[in-house]
């Protein structure tokens, strides 16, 4: 079996994508049986979709690729903390785990402000294992905003 930190690089190679793109740099994958099964990275502005996230679209494509919306025996790598709308999908895909790199003070509700991946009251709970390439994981997002941040600071 791989490891998370191989399956994370994976995750990073779909974040820079993503940056590439002039998106928010988050990637995701997702792993059964030690194998890909679907990647995915952040297209909010590319189609203008609120509900383009990379953990969104990586869960959309593994449900296909798999001919069924339980993903039960599936482990999800993400750059960043999932959001509540992730979250929120993650729990009804039934996924069975959750590895994340950086969290979001912020946004993350998969244990920064709230664990709604592991509340009791749901039907479903998924394990949650953190700070995977936490370190690259933020580097990739502070280098987008800091440039994004200059470029309209030059644009004045």
């Amino acid at each position: 079996m791989r490891s998370h930190e191989y399956y994370m690089s994976l995750a990073l190679d779909e974040a820079r994508k993503a940056a590439k793109q002039g998106e928010v740099p988050i990637g995701a994958v997702i792993v059964k049986d030690d194998h890909v099964v679907a990647r995915a990275y952040n297209l909010r502005e590319t189609l203008q979709l609120p509900t383009a996230h990379a953990e969104h679209l990586a869960i959309e494509r593994a449900a296909e690729a798999l001919g069924t919306w339980r993903l039960e025996d599936c482990t999800l790598y993400v750059t960043l903390e999932p959001c509540v709308m992730c979250s929120g999908t993650i729990v009804m895909s039934r996924i069975a785990r959750v590895v994340y790199g950086a969290d979001d003070a912020k946004g993350g509700c998969s244990g920064s402000l709230m664990n709604l991946i592991q509340d009791t009251r749901m039907n479903h709970r998924a394990d949650i294992i953190t700070g995977v390439l936490s370190y690259s994981c933020s580097e990739i997002l502070k280098s987008f905003f800091k440039a994004l941040r200059q470029h309209k600071k030059c644009s004045q």
